[in-house]
């Protein structure tokens, strides 16, 4: 399904193939013999997706651009089943398991691998060639890797990369009630978009 959103439209060119069920909502822009399968989603927020050359989007993953955070895939891109690029830019030639997710601000460096259900979180930067374990979370730049038992040295270093304002741009301690308030009105904006196919 493609979708008009906020005015601009996607952009497929010939050689590439969209899957019947998945959404290109917005400003998204494939590039040449670019795969994007079943059930994924690749939506332009308020920031530009676009993607290199032969790059496979797998079943239901999702690509979000946001403001500010474009999601940029580089050539030869694998990004798994339910993987999350949010505002992420992911260099040519990188590995992103099922699962695996990448947050606002975050960098996938050439080469690199990210393994199952692991996550590189907001404005960390992963250096090329990096392989992230399974499970195991990158923080920082340049990143420092941390197992899921390592939460109190991961919280040292991930607070001061600031969540709360690089996602959704309130403070830390800012109530759920408000952020939601704030996000409904702006996915509200999905009320006005036009199926193009």
């Amino acid at each position: 399904m493609l979708l008009e959103h906020r005015g601009k439209r996607p952009v497929v060119p010939e050689s590439a193939y969209v899957a019947p069920t998945a959404v290109l909502c917005g400003a998204v822009v494939l590039g040449a013999r670019a795969r994007v399968l079943h059930g994924a989603v690749l939506t332009a927020e308020d920031g530009e997706v676009r993607t290199g050359a032969e790059v496979v989007v797998m079943e239901n993953a999702l690509v979000r651009g946001r403001a500010g955070h474009p999601a940029t895939l580089g050539d030869a891109v694998l990004i798994g089943p339910h993987a999350h690029v949010n505002g992420a830019r992911v260099e040519d030639e990188v590995f992103v398991a099922t699962g695996a997710s990448l947050f606002p601000g975050a960098v996938a460096g050439t080469g690199a691998e990210l393994r199952i259900n692991s996550v590189l979180q907001v404005n960390s930067r992963l250096a090329p060639g990096t392989v992230l374990p399974i499970g195991w979370i990158a923080v920082g730049d340049p990143a420092r890797l941390f197992s899921p038992d390592q939460h109190t040295e991961l919280w040292e270093v991930q607070r001061g990369l600031d969540f709360p304002d690089t996602v959704y741009g309130v403070e830390r301690g800012t109530s759920m009630r408000t952020i939601m308030s704030r996000q409904a009105d702006f996915y509200g904006a999905h009320r006005d978009d036009r199926r193009l196919d």
